[in-house]
């Protein structure tokens, strides 16, 4: 698994690539919370296009950033997501709460 946390505006940029399991969660949650932390940022946009698997582990980074950040005023979303991820989203009910849009920049829109 990889992960790419670029700041653009007030919205942390999260690529995720590989599996997103309970080998990367501990990572990404650590990485994630410190960026937040140190770049100011008030939203979070997940990048899933990379992501071949995720399970409970990944979707509860997700979660809990949504958490994080809705706290404090701010917006969390999803883009590219793999059919198979899509799936999974759904079934975890995260698409209720997390807006899920085909692209970057339709999300980054919606963000601002």
């Amino acid at each position: 698994m990889s992960l790419e946390v670029q700041k653009q505006h007030d919205t942390l940029i999260v690529r995720v690539c590989g599996e997103f399991d309970l080998r990367a969660a501990d990572y990404c949650r650590r990485d994630i919370d410190q960026k937040l932390k140190t770049q100011g940022a008030k939203h979070i946009l997940f990048n899933l296009g990379g992501v071949t698997f995720i399970d409970s582990s990944g979707l509860g980074v997700i979660l809990g950033r949504y958490r994080k950040v809705t706290e404090n005023g701010g917006k969390v979303a999803i883009s590219n997501v793999p059919p198979r991820v899509t799936r999974i989203l759904e079934l975890s009910g995260i698409t209720r709460l997390i807006p899920v849009y085909a692209n970057e920049s339709l999300a980054l829109k919606e963000l601002a």
